[in-house]
């Protein structure tokens, strides 16, 4: 299998062909119950999450949710 290239926050990442959503915040050490994702310009709902298969040339911004008081 071969890598696509992929822009989380502006950067560059690699992940192979065929990879989800979740498996992806994995690879990046990121945790899903923290975060909101914009996915193309749009905001993509944590239900869609599952079944989101990333492609080559996807962007990707994602929040990290903060707590405070």
């Amino acid at each position: 299998m071969s890598d696509i290239e992929i822009h989380v926050n502006g950067e560059s990442h690699t992940c192979p062909v065929g990879q989800h959503l979740p498996q992806l915040l994995t690879q990046l050490n990121l945790n899903p119950r923290l975060i909101a994702i914009e996915y193309n310009g749009e905001i993509l709902h944590r239900q869609f999450w599952e079944q989101t298969e990333v492609v080559n040339g996807d962007r990707l911004e994602v929040v990290t949710i903060v707590g405070g008081g």
